[in-house]
């Protein structure tokens, strides 16, 4: 495995193909953004003047690439990072619940630090803030529902999470840009720009 300051690159060997994988830097969450094949340097041509196979691509190994990446030491810096503040944004929102009920701040910090979970590819979004913001896993769906129906969270098809709103935006902006009441200290960086 090579790693460097733009992301992490796997390479296999199957038969006379040199495969390369690359992922971007950051939290490994699948598989890889690019596939490269190649003949080997000491291929025979024998194995490489009809192209490549399905053969060859079905021995891929994705499953330890994608292990060997996340194995990376700036990988795992990276996702200890991403941790670190999307459990930040989780406890702030805790906090505005407690002193606001689920107020408009409440529900766009709900909505970023979720949509910022399920992004980071948190297996388990809901669990994980309702832990952080200490209530029932069931009462912080009903509070995301809330969020979306008020507009905070947008919906991807096919995709767990959302999309942050502009609404959201908004409101996060005011919240950092004003005195945060008391007891209320905003995460260092906005948890739905975390992952990116």
């Amino acid at each position: 495995m090579q790693e460097d300051e733009s992301g992490f690159e796997v390479t296999q060997l199957q038969g006379g193909w040199v495969i390369r994988m690359w992922w971007p830097a950051g939290p490994i969450t699948g598989g890889p953004q690019r596939i490269t094949v190649e003949p080997a340097e000491d291929a025979e041509t024998r194995d490489i003047v009809r192209g490549i196979s399905t053969t060859v691509l079905r021995r891929l190994d994705l499953s330890a690439a994608v292990n060997l990446a996340k194995a990376a030491p700036k990988a795992q810096e990276t996702l200890e990072n991403v941790t670190r503040e999307l459990d930040a944004g989780g406890e702030v929102a805790g906090r505005l619940l407690a002193s606001e009920g689920v107020s408009d701040r409440y529900l766009a910090l709900l909505a970023a630090t979720y949509a910022a979970m399920a992004e980071s590819g948190a297996p388990a979004p809901v669990p994980w803030l309702a832990r952080l913001i200490d209530r029932r896993p069931e009462t912080i769906k009903d509070h995301l529902k809330k969020a979306r129906r008020d507009g905070y969270l947008g919906t991807v098809a096919g995709k767990a999470g959302g999309d942050v709103t502009d609404k959201t935006k908004a409101v996060l902006k005011s919240i950092s840009s004003t005195d945060s009441p008391a007891g209320i200290s905003m995460p260092t960086t906005d948890p739905a720009s975390s992952t990116s």
